[in-house]
């Protein structure tokens, strides 16, 4: 019966959404589905408060690293075109890439090798930007947008690499230390810069201020923008100075998750087969609050000064992802 439930969705869903454009939203929808059916109960129902929100911080990072994985298969010559011209067989890596989206994403959802997953991912993410993404930017100085998408990457790099770091109990103190702090201020900067971007063009998307304007039918448009603005900036100083960053993380992440679904949900649903304007900021802005909540789970539970030992660093729940598209 499951077999055939599972077709009949697929058939209805296919029917909603024709054409190509079905596989990214199915690649989410599966990771989701099983992320839940794989979540602890037990350590949602202990954690307290906002910290629940952190349990389901690697889901929502997994769902849209599936999106941006099955956007590899169905746009692959314009995806090429991202490739550095000295690196051979584009469309090798074009797919290879996409294979590697799709199994982190799968890995981390179901906490199957995530470790391993969550490692290479981060390092994946961070060689777009030494890459692709930096050297346009060289050579376009002052695009502000190129530069968004620069931070954009580091942001989802930290994420994974912030996942990684909670679920390994090997690393050295001192290592994690360290990593910690990189970790930290790859979100921080970010989130700071993406703030003060509010200000100065409130008539973009929030969060994630890359091109596309706030459609007119989203009402309260300069309200959202300079509340965003406000948010990214006070809780990036937070993270940034290490005053009640757990916290600082955590409601990040939750106001993102927030604004997924009052503002980039409807967008998504008015656009549902354009996928550049539509699911694709969808899934960037959830990576970047599931990336807020997977910092929240490798920072201490209580308000130190210096960076969490080892000791702090173990997961939440047991101390108490074209414009809109990842290459």
């Amino acid at each position: 019966m499951q077999p055939l439930t599972l077709a009949l969705v697929q058939r209805a869903w296919s029917v909603l959404i024709p054409g190509k454009v079905f596989w990214p939203y199915f690649a989410g929808a599966v990771v989701l589905i099983v992320g839940l059916a794989k979540t602890n109960r037990t350590e949602v129902l202990r954690a307290q408060g906002l910290e629940r929100a952190i349990v389901f911080g690697p889901l929502l990072f997994a769902v849209p690293m599936a999106v941006f994985g099955a956007d590899h298969f169905i746009f692959p010559t314009v995806t090429a075109t991202l490739v550095p011209s000295w690196i051979p067989a584009h469309l090798f890596w074009v797919y290879f890439v996409g294979v590697a989206l799709l199994a982190a994403a799968l890995s981390i959802a179901t906490k199957v090798h995530s470790i391993l997953a969550a490692t290479l991912l981060s390092a994946m993410i961070l060689s777009f930007d030494l890459l692709i993404h930096i050297p346009y930017f060289a050579a376009h100085a002052g695009d502000r947008r190129i530069f968004t998408i620069v931070l954009r990457e580091l942001s989802f790099s930290a994420g994974a690499l912030a996942y990684a770091l909670v679920q390994s109990k090997d690393w050295p103190e001192s290592r994690a230390k360290n990593i910690t702090i990189l970790v930290r201020y790859a979100l921080a900067v970010p989130a700071m810069v993406f703030g003060v971007e509010h200000f100065l063009h409130p008539e973009l998307v929030p969060v994630v201020p890359l091109r596309q304007v706030m459609p007119s039918w989203i009402p309260a448009h300069l309200f959202l923008a300079y509340v965003t603005g406000a948010v990214l900036v006070a809780c990036g100083l937070s993270m940034i100075l290490h005053w009640r960053a757990r916290l600082a993380a955590t409601s990040l992440g939750i106001y993102v998750f927030v604004v997924v679904l009052l503002v980039y949900l409807p967008i998504t649903i008015a656009k549902i087969t354009d996928l550049g304007n539509g699911l694709n900021y969808l899934a960037d802005t959830l990576a970047f609050g599931g990336s807020a909540l997977l910092l929240a789970a490798a920072l201490p539970s209580t308000d130190h000064s210096e960076v969490p030992s080892a000791m702090q660093l173990e997961p939440a729940s047991r101390v108490n992802v074209q414009e809109g598209d990842m290459t």
